[in-house]
């Protein structure tokens, strides 16, 4: 009896966990599991004090196992990205039998493609993980989120009008990347500058034209874009010839040019289509333009016009045909005195082929 009337006063002596860690219902957890557990109100109020850091500290500690297990599936859902891309041009090109791309060109351009997309995804993720986790905190310390929301508010608007700019070249850049307006290697007619893109990020595309300069293009800045490589391209070649010439003799000759061409084992490989003489483009006083058309692998166009021009040159030769002049050959019996031509319009002669 003396011994139960012993602990029945300590119990009494004790002071309550209501006493301790505040009235009922604003009480903290912490503070009551360490009072009932140690049965001490020194270690209660030290638990109590230390309740908001430790929470804090414990919403931060969340905010960071969150945002790398979303940067994780971000890089899985990127690697994802890049292997899917390379997987539809590998099945593009065996249905049909054409390579867009070289496999160096297209791994770089996939590689960078996704690279960015995950950047972006990566800093939205972590944007917003830990803008809730601060608004978190600041709830837990008890400052006032309206009065906060204006201030923010007010400075978020300034640099806003500051930063338009700046705002519209990452969307730009966004967009262009999501729908692969153009990539690494693309010959791009941006409007301000020409040339092959050697770079792309969210803000700026660079640009080096057939003059090696280098051109820094803020993507906000681009209204349009011309790709010259993508897929296929075309090569439109117009023959000036004189007017007197015969069609039928110039029609044989580019289709001779054209059967050169396919047997011409630099560029056969460029070739997606055989060379097609469309007929006559356009007609004036002294002059006939005669298109021949070949389409080809993108980013090989060039190569092929330029080997389309040598061909079309020995056709025309080898047929008697001057482009400045017209029919020759036929018409000189071998020996006969050559008689002095009228010069050749300004506008004309050989260097004018191709368009």
């Amino acid at each position: 009896m003396i011994a139960l009337a012993v602990v029945r006063a300590a119990e009494l002596a004790a002071p309550a966990p209501v006493s301790v860690c505040g009235p009922l219902g604003e009480q903290g957890v912490l503070c009551r599991v360490v009072y009932e557990a140690t049965n001490s109100s020194g270690a209660a109020r030290a638990a109590e004090i230390l309740a908001k850091p430790f929470r804090i500290a414990l919403i931060l500690l969340i905010a960071w196992v969150v945002t790398r297990i979303l940067r994780v599936l971000v890089r899985r859902f990127v690697k994802h990205l890049s292997t899917d891309a390379a997987d539809r041009f590998a099945a593009l090109g065996k249905r049909t039998g054409i390579s867009l791309l070289t496999p160096a060109e297209a791994s770089l351009r996939r590689e960078q493609r996704a690279n960015t997309i995950g950047t972006v995804l990566r800093s939205v993720v972590s944007l917003l993980v830990w803008a809730t986790a601060v608004v978190m905190c600041m709830q837990l310390l008890g400052i006032s989120l309206a009065a906060l929301g204006i201030s923010v508010g007010i400075i978020g608007a300034a640099l806003a009008f500051g930063s338009q700019a700046l705002v519209r070249d990452l969307v730009t850049g966004a967009f262009m990347l999501v729908e692969d307006q153009y990539g690494v290697g693309d010959v791009v007619d941006l409007g301000s500058a020409t040339g092959t893109v050697e770079h792309v990020t969210l803000r700026v595309t660079r640009v080096r034209d057939v003059d090696g300069v280098v051109w820094y293009v803020p993507n906000g800045e681009i209204r349009r874009v011309g790709n010259k490589t993508q897929q296929w391209a075309v090569v439109n070649l117009d023959v000036p010839v004189a007017y007197e010439t015969e069609m039928d003799l110039v029609i044989g000759a580019l289709n001779s040019a054209g059967a050169a061409l396919v047997s011409d084992a630099e560029v056969a490989d460029a070739l997606l289509l055989s060379p097609e003489v469309l007929g006559i483009e356009s007609i004036s006083a002294d002059r006939i333009l005669v298109r021949i058309s070949i389409r080809t692998v993108a980013t090989k166009q060039w190569v092929v016009a330029r080997a389309l021009r040598a061909h079309v040159k020995k056709a025309l030769d080898d047929a008697g045909i001057d482009p400045g002049l017209g029919q020759l050959g036929p018409q000189m019996a071998p020996g006969a005195p050559v008689s002095k031509a009228p010069a050749p319009p300004a506008h004309g002669g050989i260097t004018e082929l191709g368009s």
